[in-house]
């Protein structure tokens, strides 16, 4: 009775996980890994073992890599100077504690305040702000793609 409880805990944290994969407020990647080393513990790690933790793990921790520093790679794209970089960097922290909003805006809002102070030029700060946006917008989707690789690689790795 316990192990199936245990096994709907895990399900729900990798579907929580998914969801969280787009919506930001959610940490995504690490409920999924946090289901799929729940799982495997359930099972006795009989088909999961700690070569495909290890890599899961090494997946996982790429993916809340790059949701980190998307919006910072967005700014470098389009040519943004050290101060834009650090802007976007501080304004997906501060974003955090802004909800939703906070994460769309913040990365975009840093960037451009930035990028505002090192040009000065309104046009070129807006130019920066929105190649932040855009990186970011690909850290979402990178993150969704890892995130539906851990699963497809656990259900696998269950099959086999």
């Amino acid at each position: 009775m316990l192990d199936i409880a245990l096994y709907v805990l895990a399900g729900a944290l990798i579907v929580g996980g998914l969801i969280g994969a787009v919506l930001p407020t959610l940490p995504g990647i690490p409920m999924i890994f946090g289901g799929i080393w729940l799982a495997a513990a359930v099972d006795g790690y009989r088909h999961l073992g700690a070569g495909w933790l290890i890599g899961l793990g090494a997946l996982a921790a790429l993916g809340v890599l790059m949701d980190f520093i998307a919006a910072a790679i967005g700014a470098k794209r389009v040519g943004a100077s050290k101060q834009a970089v650090w802007g976007a960097t501080i304004g997906t922290f501060a974003g955090l504690f802004f909800g939703l909003p906070g994460l769309i805006l913040g990365p975009f809002a840093g960037a451009l305040l930035g990028e505002f102070t090192s040009s000065k030029s309104v046009l070129r700060s807006a130019h920066v702000g929105l190649g932040t946006w855009l990186g970011l917008l690909f850290g979402v989707l990178v993150k969704l793609v890892i995130s539906l690789m851990l699963v497809g690689l656990f259900g696998f790795a269950m099959l086999l």
